[in-house]
């Protein structure tokens, strides 16, 4: 599968990969502060930097995802988002105290697996 890709490709897209569950901590620290915000929906966007902080960080993070799809087969790369989404539950666990039931362990560790079937080579 990466294959076609370069390695300037694969460096662009672990970043997209790591991106993605950044900009989910910073939603989530933003959701937090919302409730120390008092006011209306418009004061507890306006005054959240952390929510702020979150929608500039996937603005940005569009960016490169466009970025990427001008260099490399949307077939090839989309597989970094399920890294992604997959890393993001882990750091719920470390920077947020989650806690996760063992099924849901087992369900993120076969979606890296999937991932890393999706990503060998083919042979």
């Amino acid at each position: 599968m990466t294959r076609g890709l370069s390695g300037l490709d694969l460096a662009l897209c672990l970043a997209f990969a790591l991106a993605l569950p950044a900009g989910q901590v910073l939603f989530k620290l933003g959701a937090e502060q919302t409730r120390r915000i008092d006011g209306g929906v418009i004061a507890k966007v306006a005054l959240n930097l952390p929510l702020m902080g979150a929608f500039a960080w996937y603005g940005l993070t569009s960016l490169l995802w466009v970025y990427i799809l001008t260099r490399a087969p949307l077939s090839q790369v989309y597989p970094f988002s399920i890294l992604g989404a997959a890393l993001t539950p882990v750091l719920a666990v470390l920077l947020f105290r989650e806690s996760l039931p063992p099924q849901a362990w087992l369900g993120y560790a076969v979606m890296l697996a999937g991932f890393m079937l999706v990503m060998r080579p083919a042979g």
